[in-house]
């Protein structure tokens, strides 16, 4: 497939690019909607301090990496 100029001699990114920015964009989206409900989940069974941070990072990390990976696969298809 030829790779497209735009008006101002800038060229597309690449799929791999794409690919890329889609599982970042995806992981940063995954590690907000984790903050809110690893705290939630955390604070609601007792947890405290240091137990609290593990838990809540364990949980940002998970949801980052589940929802980063989707959505590198959306923007993979879309190439």
């Amino acid at each position: 497939m030829p790779v497209t100029v735009g008006p101002y001699g800038q060229t597309q990114p690449s799929c791999f690019d794409r690919v890329k920015m889609g599982f970042m964009m995806g992981f940063t989206v995954g590690m907000a909607a984790g903050a809110m409900f690893g705290t939630f989940s955390c604070l609601r069974v007792g947890m405290r301090g240091r137990e609290l941070m593990g838990g809540v990072g364990k949980m940002m990390m998970q949801s980052g990496g589940t929802f980063g990976t989707f959505m590198s696969i959306g923007m993979g298809i879309r190439c």
